[in-house]
């Protein structure tokens, strides 16, 4: 995977941790289910990422 696609996607997955935890602190229930679906895109967009690499090499 590139750099700059696992930067990107590590920081989706960081963005989706921050709303839910700021989601949570304000008992906001809308805004944790947005950091959790952020979590959810990008992990899967890594996972995606690895599974292509691992088919080229």
């Amino acid at each position: 995977m590139s750099a700059g696609k696992k930067i990107k996607h590590t920081a989706t997955t960081a963005k989706g941790k921050a709303k839910e935890a700021a989601g949570k602190a304000v008992g906001n229930e809308r805004l944790v289910a947005k950091g959790k679906g952020e979590q959810i895109k990008g992990d899967a967009a890594q996972a995606g990422q690895k599974a292509k690499d691992a088919l080229k090499h």
